[in-house]
C-alpha cells in the first residue's frame, strides 16, 4: 500500500496537508457532543475546562512527537509501544487493543452525532429510532466507501478539512454578534470546583483525539523532524482555539437550560431560535460535515492499523485479510459492527467518557515509554514528568467522578476493558500457536 501511495503523490506532503490531517482527525463532531455535557458539569467555566483539555492534549503530544522523530515508523501508537518494549508481547498486544476500541469509540461518537443533528430536524416523537438508523446508515455508507477504495480525494479532504473549521469560527461569530457577554459572567459560581473543572477537561479529551494520525504520514512527507512537531503542535493550538471561541458564542447566545437540556444537539436547538432557519442550516450542515469527514477517514486509518496488529498475531489472523492487495475488508466490517453496537448500547455520554479514558490511557501508556528512553529521544526528563503526572491525574479523576456519580456507566466501560485485557493476554500469549481459535490465515 506504502509504495502505492507514493507512487500516486508526486510531492510529498507539506506543512498545510499535515495540519489539516490532524485536524481532520480532532474536529470530527466531538466539539458539538461535549459542549452541553461541559455546561450541564461545570457552568460558565466551559471554555476554561476546554483550554485545559487543550493543554492536556499537547502534555500527550510532547511523548508522541519525540517517540515519532526516534522511530520515524509510520505505526505511531502501536509500533513505537511494540518498539519500546520489545520483548514484551503483552505490551504490544495490549497498546493494539486499546487503541483500536478507543478508535471505534470515536467512530461511535461521531455517528452518534451525526445522527444527532440530522435526527434533530425530523419529528422528535421518533427521535431515538430515527438516530439509531441514521447512525447505522452513516457507518454502512462509509464501509461501502473504503470497501470500494474511492481514490483522489487527498486535495479535496484537505479543502472539506479547511472549510469545517472556517464553518465552525463563523458559527461561534454568529453567536457571539446576537449574543450578550453578561451571559458568560460570572465564570466561576459559588459552587466553583477546581476538581470539576479538571474533570470535565479530561471528558473533553476525546474532542483533540486525532492529532497522532499525522505520524501515519511519516514516509509521505518532507522533513517529518521539522514538520510533525510543526503540524502536531499548531493542529492542538488551532483546535483549541475554535473549541474555545465556539464554546464562548453558546453561552453568550444560548440558554444554559438549552444546552443541557438538548445537548445531543444543542448548537442545533440554539442556533435556530437565535439565527432562524439560516442558522440552523449552517450548524447542521457544519456538524454534518466534520462528523461524515471524521468517519471516513477514521475507518480508514484504524482499519489499517487493526490489520497490522492482526498480520502481527495479536488479533484474529482473519483481520488482516487484504482485498485489491491493500484493503483490510474483515477489519473495516468489524470496526462497522463494533462501533454501531457501542450505538446501541451506550448513550452519547458513555461514549465520551469511555473515549477519553481510553486515549487518555493510551498517551499516559505512551508518555511512560518515551520516559523509558528519554535518553535516546533526547526528552527532558521533567517535561516527560509532567506529562505523565497531568495524564495520570486527569485520568484519574474522570474514573473517580464516574465511580461517584454513575456506577452503572463505569462498569460497563470496565466490563469492556476486562474483555480487552483478556483478548490481548490470549492473543499475546498464544501467537505462536497457528491452530489457536479464529486464528484464520488470510487468503
Amino acid at each position: 500500500m506504502k509504495k502505492e501511495f507514493t507512487k500516486e503523490r508526486k510531492q510529498p506532503l507539506g506543512i498545510f496537508e499535515l495540519i489539516a490531517i490532524a485536524l481532520g482527525g480532532m474536529v470530527g463532531g466531538g466539539i458539538f457532543a461535549i459542549l452541553g455535557i461541559s455546561v450541564e458539569k461545570v457552568g460558565n467555566a466551559t471554555p476554561i475546562a476546554i483550554l485545559i483539555g487543550g493543554i492536556l492534549a499537547l502534555l500527550a503530544a510532547y511523548s508522541y512527537v519525540k517517540l515519532a522523530i526516534y522511530y520515524k515508523d509510520e505505526g505511531a501508537t502501536y509500533s513505537f509501544y511494540k518498539k519500546t518494549f520489545i520483548n514484551s508481547h503483552f505490551s504490544a498486544s495490549v497498546i493494539g487493543w486499546l487503541i483500536t476500541f478507543g478508535y471505534i469509540s470515536t467512530l461511535a461518537l461521531y455517528a452518534f452525532t451525526f445522527a444527532s443533528y440530522v435526527s434533530s430536524i425530523l419529528p422528535s416523537a421518533s427521535y431515538e429510532l430515527y438516530k439509531n438508523i441514521i447512525a447505522g446508515l452513516v457507518l454502512l455508507f462509509f464501509t461501502v466507501i473504503n470497501l470500494l477504495s474511492v481514490k483522489g480525494m487527498g486535495k479535496i479532504e484537505d479543502i472539506l478539512v479547511y472549510l469545517k473549521l472556517s464553518i465552525l469560527f463563523g458559527i461561534s461569530v454568529l453567536l457571539a454578534d446576537k449574543g450578550d457577554i453578561q451571559n458568560i459572567l460570572p465564570i466561576f459560581n459559588n459552587g466553583f470546583n477546581v476538581i470539576d473543572i479538571i474533570i470535565v477537561a479530561s471528558i473533553t479529551f476525546v474532542a483533540y483525539e486525532g492529532f497522532q494520525l499525522v505520524i501515519h504520514a511519516t514516509n509521505e512527507m518532507r522533513d517529518p523532524d521539522k514538520n510533525i512537531p510543526r503540524a502536531i503542535y499548531s493542529s492542538i493550538g488551532l483546535a483549541t482555539f475554535i473549541y474555545v471561541v465556539l464554546a464562548i458564542g453558546a453561552l453568550m447566545a444560548i440558554s444554559k437550560t438549552q444546552l443541557i437540556t438538548d445537548k445531543e444537539y444543542a448548537l442545533a436547538a440554539g442556533s435556530f431560535e437565535i439565527l432562524g432557519d439560516i442558522g440552523l442550516f449552517i450548524v447542521i450542515f457544519g456538524a454534518v460535515l466534520a462528523t461524515a469527514s471524521a468517519i471516513n477517514g477514521t475507518i480508514f486509518g484504524a482499519s489499517r492499523l487493526m490489520a497490522v496488529v492482526a498480520d502481527d498475531g495479536y488479533f484474529p489472523k482473519i483481520l488482516a485479510t487484504r482485498i485489491k492487495t491493500y484493503i483490510p475488508k474483515y477489519s473495516i466490517i468489524f470496526m462497522f459492527l463494533t462501533s454501531y453496537l457501542f450505538i446501541l448500547t451506550g448513550s452519547l455520554e458513555l461514549i465520551i467518557k469511555f473515549g477519553s479514558i481510553t486515549f487518555l490511557l493510551v498517551s499516559l501508556l505512551i508518555a511512560y515509554a518515551n520516559f523509558k528512553i528519554r535518553k535516546k529521544t533526547k526528552t527532558k526528563g521533567i517535561l516527560a514528568l509532567i506529562a505523565i503526572l497531568g495524564l495520570a491525574t486527569a485520568t484519574i479523576f474522570i474514573i473517580y467522578f464516574e465511580l461517584i456519580t454513575n456506577i452503572k456507566s463505569l462498569m460497563y466501560i470496565f466490563i469492556v476493558y476486562i474483555l480487552i485485557i483478556i483478548g490481548s493476554w490470549m492473543y499475546s500469549k498464544f501467537r505462536e500457536r497457528k491452530k489457536f481459535l479464529f486464528f484464520i490465515p488470510p487468503k
